[in-house]
């Protein structure tokens, strides 16, 4: 298996109003998007081409959006794994950088 183009563990995954999962994950790789729960059970995936991702104009460094097929969740991303190319650049930005270049969308 391919390592992961980006990881994300401890997010917070709600959908609406309601929180899904506290400690989740977020995985991107084999052209895929995925919400996971703590105890790695899938939440929702979606091909890269299918998902929409944002972070807020005004408000904390790690939250984003993203919309897997039409369905949309809010993210609030704890740690991630390191990206040495991006130091000291917030989480959910380098979540909604990451689903670009999945997606070949750029920046």
């Amino acid at each position: 298996m391919p390592e992961p183009e980006f990881t994300a563990r401890g997010v917070r995954i709600g959908k609406g109003l309601r929180s899904l999962t506290r400690a989740g994950q977020i995985r991107i790789s084999e052209g895929r998007v995925r919400l996971l729960t703590s105890y790695g059970s899938e939440i929702d995936s979606a091909p890269v081409q299918a998902v929409r991702a944002s972070t807020p104009r005004f408000g904390a460094g790690d939250r984003a959006r993203a919309d897997l097929g039409g369905t949309r969740y809010s993210l609030t991303l704890g740690e991630s794994d390191p990206d040495p190319g991006t130091p000291g650049t917030p989480s959910a930005r380098r979540f909604v950088e990451a689903v670009r270049r999945a997606a070949g969308r750029g920046r």
